[in-house]
């Protein structure tokens, strides 16, 4: 199965986009602002890969895995501007139908309702065109404003995963939410709008 790639969403000031080369300078920008930010959720590895790989190797990557149905890598705007990325990974076919998605937002613009209009674009997308049937969102205990996010979209708490993926240097406990496409039958952008998660 492949998704169609490259392909963009839109909602109001935010639009997800494919990742692309020429994105390199804002893209380090940002990232550079942010990096104590970002340190404390981002995924590392337990064997760090040495030399790292370029930008344009990142993008060329993500650019194959998309293609091949298996990632969705997704560059956040807000207004026209790079402010973060939004990924859907571990995407599996056949019976489970299901992915995962992470994300990571510029600290100068969080608060403002960009990263849930953006989840609720991606979990509508992948339930509506892809016919996924399940989205998944793992989130450190730790992290309150991620939990607000998974709280604003009404998504199902399925506990507590121990020691569940290497973040900052260590294993990490996370909790998993979860929602499957019966439970937004009029789609995720319009139970954010309405505010009226499942029962």
């Amino acid at each position: 199965m492949n998704p169609v790639w490259p392909v963009e969403l839109r909602d109001g000031a935010v639009t997800l986009r494919p990742l692309r080369t020429r994105d390199a300078k804002p893209w380090r920008a940002v990232r550079a602002a942010n990096a104590s930010w970002l340190r404390p959720w981002e995924a590392t590895s337990p064997e760090p890969v040495v030399p790292p790989p370029t930008f344009r190797q990142m993008v060329r990557g993500f650019a194959r895995e998309a293609r091949a149905g298996r990632m969705l890598p997704f560059v956040v705007e807000l207004d026209g501007n790079l402010v973060g990325q939004i990924t859907v990974s571990g995407v599996t076919w056949g019976s489970l139908r299901s992915a995962h998605v992470g994300y990571w937002i510029d600290s100068r613009v969080a608060g403002r309702g960009t990263i849930p209009t953006a989840l609720a674009l991606v979990i509508d997308h992948c339930f509506r065109t892809l016919r996924l049937h399940r989205i998944e969102v793992n989130i450190r205990p730790e992290n309150a404003a991620s939990l607000r996010v998974a709280e604003k979209l009404g998504l199902r708490d399925e506990g507590l995963r121990v020691r569940y993926l290497h973040i900052d240097g260590r294993w990490r406990d996370h909790r998993t939410f979860a929602v499957t496409a019966e439970e937004v039958p009029d789609g995720m952008l319009t139970r954010l709008r309405t505010g009226r998660p499942a029962g």
